[in-house]
């Protein structure tokens, strides 16, 4: 019992902030639906691209990585969750973008300008932004 007790409180103690977006990121998603899921994963993509920014601004290369790793990550979520038979054309081109997406950011994590990892998490954002409007209304 105690060897999971100590699991558990040394990556709390290590990065608390990252452990409550964990937590939190689990608790949105709990009883969320495809839609918002996928709201999600926006939302959580462009976070992740303007730390890796940021990272790569301030030579944080571990910071970099995991948060390149995460991005790529939820791309290929994103790209997963795609219906082609319901979403014809749209599916594609989303598909595309997320492979473009991608690369980009792969492509960036090899140097250390920043840009790149902005202009994707604008593109999503952009994206997001349309997601949630088609949601409201």
């Amino acid at each position: 019992m105690e060897q999971e007790l100590t699991m558990y409180a040394s990556p709390l103690s290590r990065d608390p902030e990252a452990m409550y977006r964990q937590i939190d990121v689990v608790g949105r998603t709990t009883n969320a639906d495809g839609p918002a899921l996928v709201q999600l994963l926006y939302e959580e993509l462009v976070r992740a691209l303007r730390v890796a920014a940021w990272a790569a601004e301030h030579r944080q290369f571990k910071a970099k990585s995991e948060r390149v790793t995460r991005a790529t990550a939820i791309l290929f979520a994103l790209e997963a969750g795609l219906d082609f038979d319901k979403g014809g054309d749209l599916s594609v081109t989303l598909s595309r973008l997320y492979a473009g997406a991608r690369r980009q950011v792969v492509d960036a994590s090899l140097g250390h300008d920043p840009q790149p990892f902005r202009d994707v998490a604008t593109s999503m954002e952009e994206i997001a932004q349309a997601w949630r409007t088609i949601r409201a209304g």
